[in-house]
């Protein structure tokens, strides 16, 4: 069991002298979309297996020290994750790199939003629905067409009604200058206007 504990503290100390040992890189790029090459801003960048990394800025460029051999993981919301290996034959202490992120679509199911729970609440809830009517509801059902007729009996011409009625009187005057006068039994407005004299008692005999 001594010899075991010994192996592993060794094998723990091997391990922390390496990595103490091993070459650090200061690792700086850009990240940028790989369909239309514009910089995707914060981007996680991280060193695989560490709680090491960067954030990139809002440019998209990034720096952080790490050491060769390292795995870098760049990821961002709607891109697919993306990997990078640091060379382990550089000969020098700085390394730039364009890392390239592909998007990725994810499709959701589509999801309706009801204000009731269930669709038998909202059932129960429309079918109880009384919905209170307006003035014009109410006088639109307690008139009828002969109440609409008798009403507008009543209602003088507009001012737009005088003026096309007097309009085209003129028309049919001036159209009818130097011509031998139209009798009048085809003419809608004598027989109106016959027809209102009459009802006003024009043609009764005065005593």
């Amino acid at each position: 069991m001594k010899y075991l504990i010994a192996l592993f503290l060794a094998l723990v100390t091997l391990s922390s002298f390496s990595q103490s040992n091993k070459k650090l890189v200061q690792l700086s790029g850009v990240v940028v979309s790989g369909d239309s090459l514009s910089p995707v801003p914060f981007t996680s960048v991280l060193v695989k297996g560490t709680s090491r990394g960067t954030i990139a800025d809002y440019f998209g460029f990034f720096s952080l020290v790490t050491g060769i051999s390292d795995t870098i993981v760049f990821s961002s919301v709607g891109y697919e994750k993306s990997e990078f290996v640091v060379p382990d034959t550089l000969s020098h202490s700085r390394y730039s790199v364009i890392q390239l992120l592909k998007k990725d679509t994810i499709l959701l199911d589509p999801q309706i939003v009801y204000p009731w729970p269930s669709k038998e609440q909202f059932r129960e809830a429309f079918l109880s629905l009384n919905a209170p009517k307006d003035d014009y509801d109410r006088a639109f059902e307690n008139m009828t067409r002969e109440d609409v007729r008798l009403a507008l009996q009543g209602v003088p011409m507009s001012a737009q009604g005088n003026h096309n009625y007097t309009v085209q009187r003129e028309y049919t005057r001036l159209y009818n200058q130097g011509l031998m006068p139209q009798i009048s039994l085809l003419n809608p407005l004598a027989w109106a206007q016959f027809i209102e004299a009459w009802k006003k008692g024009d043609f009764k005999k005065k005593e």
